[in-house]
């Protein structure tokens, strides 16, 4: 892996078009697997970091109360989330991209949320009240850009005209919306299985 592969990710947030485009059709797709993990990786630890050591003036969790576990699920489960629900939909609507392409280029999306929010960690222990308008300004921006570069992301690799792009990353909330519904339901049904064979087992105890 070569300095200019390393570097690629700030190139393609900068000129997301060009830089899509090489993504899924110049660019070694073994290589691209690996800078998305290690994007993601690094989602999940500015995650993480940002709830235990962000400025008490912007933090709104409780360090005591941080469970890391949680943390790295609230990083993985959306992004994964994401990617079956627009595949999912993408295959009937004939999209061109492929599961890898779709995760690559939601993981290559995800730069400006790091490459913002990490150092505001640690500036937001010397910002003043007034100064927090800056930190929520960076994030929102950081938000909005993510935004940007998942919608040129999802045409490019799709090759979608703009409506249908946003038509189906709609689409796709909604999918991820009844997935989630899907699996709450699910450990619920689990979750009353275990206590329905619990108070069985309970009175067979208390039995003999």
């Amino acid at each position: 892996m070569n300095r200019e592969t390393v570097k690629y990710p700030f190139y393609l947030i900068v000129h997301p078009f060009n830089g899509f485009w090489d993504l899924k059709y110049e660019m070694n797709k073994r290589i691209n697997l690996i800078i998305s993990f290690f994007i993601l990786l690094m989602m999940i630890v500015t995650n993480i970091l940002s709830t235990q050591y962000s400025g008490f003036l912007v933090n709104i969790y409780n360090p005591n109360e941080m469970n890391s576990f949680l943390e790295i699920l609230y990083v993985i489960v959306p992004v994964m989330f994401f990617c079956i629900a627009n595949w999912s939909l993408t295959t009937l609507m004939d999209g061109e991209g492929k599961f890898e392409d779709i995760f690559t280029s939601t993981c290559f999306s995800l730069t400006p949320l790091v490459i913002i929010q990490f150092p505001w960690i640690w500036i937001s222990n010397l910002v003043s009240m007034e100064e927090t308008a800056f930190y929520y300004f960076s994030t929102s921006f950081a938000l909005i850009w993510f935004i940007f570069l998942l919608f040129i992301g999802n045409m490019t690799v799709h090759q979608f005209t703009p409506m249908k792009s946003i038509g189906t990353l709609l689409l796709t909330l909604v999918a991820m919306g009844f997935m989630a519904f899907l699996c709450l339901l699910f450990f619920s049904l689990i979750q009353q299985i275990i206590s329905f064979f619990y108070v069985i087992y309970q009175e067979i105890v208390i039995r003999y």
